[in-house]
């Protein structure tokens, strides 16, 4: 493809990450779009760049396929320069890690659109319980992860008062937590470090809204 190309959808939590991840380290990248909600992600083609049938996925000049946003953001910060999205010290390394899993492992799986439509299938309850869902474990998981920002290492930021994995992660989940409209109000440092990260052009950027593409 001649240089680096993002599979991702415009709402998608984890195509945020990489989007901002990408966007932090000044890298150009060709956007090829697979609507989620009209199933475009499970035909033939795609399948064929990543088994899963998720996103993202980055396909690198030479022709090899990342996936899986975490690990796409780690190989970026090892192999371009720019800003580092993990620090360098191991303890602090390690907080970030735990951070930025504390959404990606515990409260996006949660709210992930197939398991929640999944669930409201087997229910039966229709629109009223996927927003409820939604609802409970984005709101209760944010709530931890405000106090877990109630740490001596944390800034402007998550960590320290750069952005790091923790933040590009946290901001998309945000955007879901307006969306689906979970009690956030009390959440003061959640709420502060996200309005911060949504000053810097790289989240700006990469914000979850594409006139091109409908809900």
């Amino acid at each position: 493809m001649g240089g680096l190309a993002l599979h991702n959808y415009f709402r998608s939590s984890t195509s945020v990450r990489v989007r901002v991840a990408l966007n932090l380290k000044g890298l150009d990248y060709a956007y090829i779009a697979h609507h989620l909600r009209r199933g475009e992600h499970r035909g033939d083609a795609y399948r064929a760049v990543n088994p899963q049938t998720l996103v993202p996925a980055l396909e690198l000049a030479d022709g090899s396929v990342l996936t899986q946003s975490l690990a796409i953001i780690e190989y970026l910060d090892e192999t371009r320069p720019g800003a580092g999205l993990l620090p360098s010290d191991p303890a602090a390394r390690v907080r970030v890690r735990a951070l930025a899993d504390a959404i990606a492992m515990e409260i996006h799986p949660t709210c992930n659109t197939g398991l929640v439509a999944h669930v409201v299938a087997l229910t039966g309850g229709g629109e009223a319980v996927r927003v409820a869902w939604m609802q409970k474990f984005i709101g209760e998981g944010l709530g931890a992860f405000e106090k877990l920002l109630d740490h001596p290492s944390t800034g402007r930021f998550c960590h320290g008062d750069t952005p790091t994995i923790a933040d590009l992660c946290l901001v998309p989940q945000l955007y879901n937590a307006r969306r689906w409209e979970a009690d956030i109000s009390r959440l003061s440092r959640v709420n502060a470090i996200a309005a911060r990260c949504e000053e810097l052009p790289a989240f700006r950027a990469a914000y979850p809204a594409d006139p091109q593409q409908s809900a």
